[in-house]
């Protein structure tokens, strides 16, 4: 009897073991997350190796997907709930689309004091400023936001199309397409410039371009792209949706706190090399609840400047689609 009795605790206890690890399991709430592999998607790459997302009791589908279009197109379609970054104008044009389909719990500020998006030219082309770059074959950072930047930065500099050649070209291969001399010229994003500098294969000729040209200051907070949620995920799951936005917030803390630790977490994340790695520029990533109404007045008019280029059928009011937590 008394063996009878050990065999059927046992049993109980294997039952009770056999329902309690689904769920443990179950406790995980699943989030997708659209990434982009980049410098500006950091708070992602913080959060997860930290693991903030796991004490918020989240577990994160990181599905990689290349620049603002086809990120664009996944929260249209309710693929993913959140992305690492969305530039601005391509979010602000999704809403158009779609209300509600981008909205902001972050920015990154680009700026000189933020560089992040810059010209650049190719050791050997005589060129010392944008203005002198007459006939240039110039390659771009891809997706209509960079496009526009780019071609609006060279008006504002006496250049029309005509000018010059402006293709797009995915930001991996800018320093192999300037160092075989394919392109005289680029408007690229960081890391790339400095791996350029570096190597000496290219020299930038201005950085704070978006700045500087929308805004007239090229130390102003020009809030070019974020990390973003979407409303249908605060609606349908409004609790799991504040604890990502927990997780992301420490994350953006962390980065703001320490800069110099959080940048290590590009190493594996991104193609950024271990040489340099404590000399790429970062952006300024603000929390929303970070922002003043003079920072958001310049969001605005970032915004209403990039509607204009894209002639898009209607302005959009950016405190719509920023959310505090």
């Amino acid at each position: 009897m008394r063996m009878l009795g050990r065999r059927l605790a046992g049993a109980i206890v294997a039952v009770v073991l056999a329902h309690a690890l689904p769920s443990a399991a179950v406790a995980q709430d699943k989030v997708k997350v659209g990434v982009f592999p980049v410098a500006t998607s950091l708070p992602y790459f913080v959060a997860l190796d930290r693991g903030y997302f796991k004490e918020q009791k989240i577990e994160v589908e990181t599905v990689r997907l290349i620049g603002g279009p086809p990120t664009a197109a996944a929260l249209i379609a309710d693929q993913i709930d959140a992305a690492s970054v969305l530039v601005t104008l391509e979010g602000m044009n999704t809403n158009i689309k779609k209300p509600g389909a981008a909205v902001y719990i972050s920015l990154n500020s680009q700026s000189e004091t933020y560089p992040m998006e810059q010209f650049v030219v190719r050791k050997g082309f005589q060129a010392k400023s944008i203005k002198d770059l007459k006939g240039a074959k110039i390659l771009s950072a891809p997706g209509p936001g960079n496009v526009l930047m780019a071609k609006a930065a060279l008006e504002a500099n006496g250049l029309k199309e005509g000018d010059y050649r402006l293709e797009q070209l995915d930001t991996a291969q800018h320093l192999g397409a300037l160092k075989a001399g394919t392109f005289d010229a680029g408007y690229t994003l960081e890391p790339t410039a400095t791996m350029m500098r570096q190597q000496g294969i290219a020299d930038t000729l201005e950085t704070g371009v978006i700045a500087r040209t929308v805004l007239g200051d090229p130390k102003a907070d020009a809030f070019v792209g974020g990390g973003v949620i979407s409303t249908r995920f605060m609606t349908e799951r409004p609790e799991v949706a504040k604890r990502y936005a927990a997780a992301w917030l420490k994350a953006v803390a962390d980065i703001r706190k320490d800069p110099e630790s959080a940048r290590r977490h590009l190493l594996k994340n991104t193609l950024v090399p271990e040489s340099a790695i404590n000399d790429i520029p970062m952006p300024g990533f603000f929390a929303v609840s970070q922002l003043d109404d003079k920072s958001i007045g310049q969001f605005q008019r970032f915004i209403d400047f990039s509607m204009k280029l894209i002639n898009a059928p209607e302005t959009v009011d950016v405190r719509k689609y920023l959310k505090t937590y």
